[in-house]
């Protein structure tokens, strides 16, 4: 579709960013005491959707776990749901902390039309929904997800616009593991980029005082395992950085955090071992401190 008629068709604001940012606002300036607390909820978001090339759509889900320490759990169900077609829809049942954008997709027909997706949370307690339509101000692209990433930092940069795509990511090896407690398995990932945007660190700044909704990003390839379903604990070895948002340090939105050195032949290896048996998916993600890739394994843990 031509950039003309798509914005006859669609409009061509991209409102959601700054909608998503102010949505947030108030959680990034509250106090310390607030702000560091435990056991608070989850809200789903709804970050927008993407035009694919046969004009079919992706609605895409981020979410927001109001801990700053603390991952929760929410099994698929009641009250993880997604409808219609739910409860099941590729969302996560393990939340880690902090806000999470960009998380997962769900491919609509080109005739969708006015319908709407929706995706449904309860927490301690409490129920939040995400509603996905195909307003036009809800369209977003690779320059929304950069700004929204940190690495644009909601200023205009036409290198990353125009040149930058998301790092190429393969898992070797079977999608589907079985192992027993205790027992490690290896995962390998190769990860490649084009080198933009280039490697940077953040500027020490002090991380009690956050300047807005949107955190800047280190930029530089990097790639790190976490556990995005399972019942148990995940052990990783080496130890994963920091995959979400944590301006306090040890996550690439963290001042003075360096992307680690690429590894010989653009090959990662880690080992993951399980604490109790179930099913567990792992996700693998490149990020380049702009877009991101994602890959998941899953794992059936034994006794």
């Amino acid at each position: 579709m031509s950039g003309s008629r798509f914005q006859a068709k669609y409009g061509s604001g991209c409102v959601v960013l700054f909608a998503v940012a102010m949505a947030f606002a108030a959680l990034q300036t509250t106090g310390a005491q607030e702000s560091y607390s435990k056991s608070r909820t989850i809200a789903p978001v709804y970050e927008g959707w993407e035009l694919n090339p046969d004009e079919s759509f992706n609605l895409v889900f981020g979410y927001m776990n109001r801990n700053w320490d603390d991952p929760i759990d929410v099994p698929l169900g009641p009250t993880n749901t997604i409808e219609p077609g739910g409860p099941d829809q590729g969302q996560p049942t393990h939340f880690l902390p902090r806000r999470n954008r960009f998380v997962f997709r769900i491919r609509v027909p080109k005739d969708f039309g006015n319908k709407e997706v929706v995706w449904t949370l309860t927490s301690q307690g409490k129920t939040v929904r995400a509603y996905a339509t195909l307003k036009p101000d809800y369209f977003i692209d690779a320059n929304v997800m950069t700004a929204n990433s940190g690495a644009g930092a909601g200023n205009t940069n036409l290198e990353l616009q125009n040149l930058n795509k998301a790092p190429k990511l393969r898992l070797e090896g079977n999608p589907s593991r079985t192992v027993t407690v205790g027992q490690a398995v290896t995962l390998t990932a190769f990860a490649s980029d084009e080198g933009l945007p280039r490697v940077k660190s953040l500027r020490l700044v002090d991380p009690t005082r956050p300047t807005g909704a949107v955190l800047y990003s280190a930029t530089g390839l990097r790639l790190a395992w976490f556990v995005y379903r399972g019942p148990g604990k995940v052990t990783f070895d080496p130890p994963q950085f920091k995959a979400h948002e944590d301006s306090r340090g040890g996550s690439p939105w963290a001042p003075g955090w360096v992307a680690p050195p690429v590894p010989p032949d653009e090959q990662w290896v880690v080992q993951a071992t399980f604490s109790e048996p179930g099913t567990y998916v792992l996700r693998c993600q490149a990020h380049d401190g702009a877009l991101a890739t994602n890959r998941d394994v899953t794992v059936t843990v034994t006794r």
